[in-house]
């Protein structure tokens, strides 16, 4: 594979040296390796272990720096064929994250500190893979930014066992204690404290030197002076000594009695820690962020309070007075160490994420609306699962219909969304980036409008699929043409399917019930004196609020409702949603037959279950008509303004009444012909098509629809 790391500049930093480990390491793995930099020190040995290095402005903020970066890294991207973008810091990453996006190649990021909870910060979320040094990290992640776990990677930082080589502190035991900091010169790293603390330690104890360590030339020249001066105003500036990160900080580990991490801040780490513990050096650290992952207090190092220099300056007079403790923490410590910061494990599972992010695809299937239109994407579903078997596959719905797909499992999330509501407006732009952060490599659209074709090219998926229809399809780069003539729902979805390489999809419609659908439908039964083996056929009483040419007569229902209790001894229930109400009202002030009232009653879930339940069902063009056909009910489905072969589903033990009317099907919602191809369906008929389908051995469809 070939894989480019971006970070803002090579001098000396936690940041920095991770990219070089992990550049060295891929050359000599046999894989490609670049860096892209602001440039720095540390490019020598780039050069040395066959790494490529770029110099570029990727760590400038300035707008005309970051426009100049994404322009010069796309070059880079396709001159080197890089497979993997894997950015380590902020404004680098933002200027990868749209050169990776526009190349169609994969992001990754790590994430190596606790950022502020701003715009820019949120790009860290971005990557296919976020990888994180160790479970503080990954929860700071997840709680600031809304990195989902499931994408997250643990990778510890490493350390080189043999560079850092152990010794006891017994074993080096010197006239002088030496009290280290090895740090970035920044006042979050607490200098400040740590020469308080060692100011108090040198009036308890003699022979005491302190060394500061870090890369001066990357630091605010004025931190250093106000370092100095501080130190002279202590009485200490003697025996502290500021050095430049020039030298190898194994050698100068090797030099201390005692480590001291005195960060003020949350660290996502603290790899100094690591360094000194498998040196043998006895650590002393402030309890921030993922530094007490590494640090147990007494077990492998001495924890201290923040911003305490007394209680630092105790913890450090411990080892001190007590050698055996010095051992004993040494030793556990680098047992620690070698258990779990080996460099080389590090790097081999950072190597295993890279293999798992470039296999693995992300695909999101768009179906938002409306109920009966996401039931009937289920056999897509199921046959894209099929091809992306090893894929990442979610669906985004309105939050009103996402109960079709519970227990799916086809999916792996289903994302929801409230278009008419939270998602309008700027919601729809922090809805966006929801989707953005989620990494997609392609996107497949069974809604086909021009909200969703304007979701998938905002969320920056490379590969969007759809159908050419004139609704913002411009922003597709994946289309095929509308087809001519009826086709079913499920074909119509098979086109743009075909597309993305997923064929021979099977329409059979399949949906799950939960437990708590299934107690419902038992109480609710049971509580309308059903009696044992009586038939039970549902009525939808409305098929649309909006398309009340769907509609049959309400007369017409409850004269339907009364014949088949007086004539075969069958209970009805009616079912519908609370729009419905009023209508149900109506229909029961007109039938004597007594029906079970589900109407606004049920959730998808227990809709689901309550017709599993039924022995046959009445319907307009509406969604019991599919649910009914993926739990095995057979049914009777009215049609006028619609037409049957494009919205019906395929299934045994259907019958479809419709009347030819030279205007049908006309997707009208309002008529002024007296809506003849609904009044034209006769009671009768009605009646002697569910009773044949309700009456009738009915094993043989139910066996055929999977149940």
């Amino acid at each position: 594979m070939n894989v480019l790391q971006l970070v803002p500049e090579l001098n000396v930093g936690g940041v920095e040296k991770s990219a070089v480990e992990v550049a060295r390491f891929l050359a000599i793995k046999g894989h490609k390796s670049v860096v892209v930099s602001g440039g720095g020190r540390l490019v020598r040995s780039l050069s040395a272990a066959g790494v490529r290095h770029y110099t570029l402005p990727v760590g400038r903020k300035n707008p005309f720096h970051v426009f100049y970066s994404y322009l010069k890294l796309k070059k880079i991207i396709k001159k080197e064929n890089i497979d993997i973008v894997h950015a380590r810091s902020r404004i680098p990453a933002l200027t990868g994250y749209f050169a990776a996006r526009s190349t169609r190649k994969t992001f990754i990021t790590t994430a190596h500190g606790h950022y502020r909870r701003h715009l820019i910060s949120r790009v860290m979320g971005w990557g296919k893979t976020v990888i994180v040094a160790n479970t503080t990290m990954a929860r700071y992640m997840n709680e600031n930014f809304g990195v989902s776990t499931q994408k997250m990677a643990i990778v510890s930082r490493g350390v080189d066992l043999e560079e850092f080589s152990f010794s006891a502190p017994s074993e080096r035991a010197k006239k002088i204690f030496r009290i280290g900091m090895v740090a970035r010169y920044s006042p979050i790293k607490g200098h400040k404290d740590f020469l308080k603390a060692v100011s108090y330690v040198s009036r308890k104890m003699r022979n005491v030197q302190a060394i500061m360590m870090g890369d001066i030339s990357s630091a605010n020249p004025e931190y250093i002076k106000d370092l100095e001066l501080t130190a002279r105003r202590l009485g200490i500036d003697k025996i502290v000594e500021i050095k430049d990160s020039g030298e190898e900080v194994a050698s100068v580990m090797g030099e201390l009695d005692v480590l001291v991490s005195a960060s003020t801040a949350q660290e996502a780490f603290g790899r100094t820690v690591i360094e000194a513990q498998a040196r043998g050096v006895p650590v002393v650290a402030t309890c921030v962020g993922g530094v007490v992952e590494n640090v147990s207090d007494n077990v492998t190092g001495l924890l201290c309070s923040p911003m305490d220099p007394l209680d630092m300056a105790k913890k450090i007079i411990m080892y001190a007075e007590d050698a055996e403790l010095m051992d004993r923490i040494a030793v556990t410590s680098r047992e620690q160490v070698e258990r779990r910061y080996s460099l080389k494990d590090s790097l081999e599972r950072e190597l295993e994420v890279y293999t798992e992010a470039l296999s693995r695809r992300n695909v999101l299937v768009i179906k938002i609306s409306s109920l009966g239109d996401v039931i009937l994407s289920v056999p897509s579903l199921r046959a894209i699962r099929k091809k992306y078997e090893d894929a990442v596959v979610k669906v985004l719905v309105d939050f009103r219909f996402s109960g079709v797909l519970e227990g799916c499992p086809y999916v792996d999330e289903v994302i929801t969304c409230d278009i008419r509501g939270r998602e309008r407006g700027t919601g729809f732009f922090s809805f966006l980036e929801r989707l953005r952060s989620e990494d997609f490599d392609i996107s497949i659209d069974l809604q086909n409008n021009r909200k969703s074709h304007l979701m998938a090219f905002l969320a920056a998926i490379p590969e969007r699929y759809g159908y050419d229809n004139g609704k913002f399809s411009f922003l597709l780069n994946r289309k095929v043409s509308l087809p001519g003539g009826s086709l079913s729902p499920v074909e119509h979805q098979s086109r743009v399917l075909a597309l993305a390489g997923v064929t021979k999809v099977d329409e059979r419609l399949e949906l799950w019930s939960g437990r708590s659908g299934e107690e419902w439908v038992e109480k609710f039964l049971s509580s309308g004196w059903l009696k044992s083996g009586q038939k039970l056929v549902a009525i939808s009483v409305s098929a649309s609020k909006r398309w009340k040419t769907k509609n049959w007569s309400v007369s017409r229902m409850a004269e339907l409702a009364d014949t088949l209790a007086s004539k075969k001894g069958i209970r009805v229930v009616a079912i519908g949603v609370e729009d419905d109400i009023e209508i149900s009202q109506e229909f029961f002030k007109k039938t004597s037959a007594k029906p079970l009232d589900a109407v606004g009653k049920t959730d998808i879930g227990r809709l689901i279950s309550l017709l599993k339940r039924c022995d046959a069902l009445l319907t307009g063009d509406s969604a019991p008509m599919h649910i009914a056909a993926a739990v095995g009910t057979p049914f009777v489905a009215i049609f006028g303004p619609t037409d049957p072969d494009r919205h019906s589903p395929v299934c045994a033990g259907k019958k479809i009444l419709r009347k030819n009317m030279k205007c049908s099907p006309c997707y009208k919602t309002s008529c002024s012909r007296g809506l003849k191809c609904m009044s034209s369906v006769k009671v009768d008929e009605v009646y002697q098509a569910l009773v044949d389908l309700a009456c009738r051995a009915d094993e043989e469809v139910r066996e055929t629809s999977g149940f």
